[in-house]
């Protein structure tokens, strides 16, 4: 038949092959932009306080865990406390 659709295994593979796809580049462009932000740490062209740095990798930190958590969700489901 050609009109067949395609299995559940083949739809898995095209979204996992397509997830490493858009997250290796997404990942490489967040890297480069860590790094040019790093180069604002040269104290020879820029002055900068201690606040300053305070904040920027307070809501660096803030928006890696929601993110980090986002990728989290449900694995812990169904796991009881035990002591």
């Amino acid at each position: 038949m050609l009109g067949k659709s395609k299995s559940k295994t083949d739809r898995k593979t095209i979204k996992e092959e397509r997830f490493k796809r858009i997250a290796s580049r997404r990942v490489q462009e967040i890297l480069n932009k860590l790094r040019l932000l790093g180069n604002c740490a040269n104290r020879g062209n820029y002055y900068y306080t201690d606040e300053q740095v305070r904040k920027i990798f307070s809501a660096v930190d803030d928006e890696w865990k929601k993110i980090k958590s986002e990728f989290n969700k449900g694995k812990n489901k169904g796991k009881e406390f035990n002591l």
